[in-house]
């Protein structure tokens, strides 16, 4: 059974880093699209970033492209989410998430939303002070 466990949130200062890890558990297809999202209270899930694993195809929000990178420990059915110059606006709830092979990008989670979301963890708390 298909199941994703996050680790790595915490509280970190403006202009610090966390790493975010994502275990893939039970999801061997090589093709598959993970991706990080995050939730501020009250709104919508929003994505953050994707990679599709086979060829490590990235894209990114504009609000963290430059900031934050989607690594991969293929070995280890890792992926993780390195995050840098925090700001207090990065304060959420961040998640990762599995599909099956199709559209990996942020802008298709734009457009087709989540529903093709198929895995998801629990989630992880991550909070920037200023």
């Amino acid at each position: 059974q298909v199941h994703l466990v996050e680790s790595g949130g915490g509280s970190v200062q403006a202009g610090g880093s966390l790493a975010l890890s994502c275990v893939v558990f039970g999801y061997t297809d090589s093709t598959a699209c993970v991706g990080w999202f995050r939730q501020y209270i009250g709104k919508e899930r929003e994505g953050v970033a994707t990679v599709a694993i086979r060829i490590s195809w990235t894209t990114y929000a504009d609000s963290v492209k430059g900031r934050f990178t989607i690594p991969q420990d293929n070995a280890k059915n890792t992926v993780f989410l390195q995050m840098n110059s925090l700001e207090p606006k990065d304060t959420a709830m961040y998640y990762c998430a599995a599909k099956v092979p199709g559209r990996c990008t942020i802008a298709s989670i734009r457009r087709a939303g989540l529903s093709p979301w198929t895995y998801w963890g629990q989630g992880t708390q991550v909070t920037v002070t200023s």
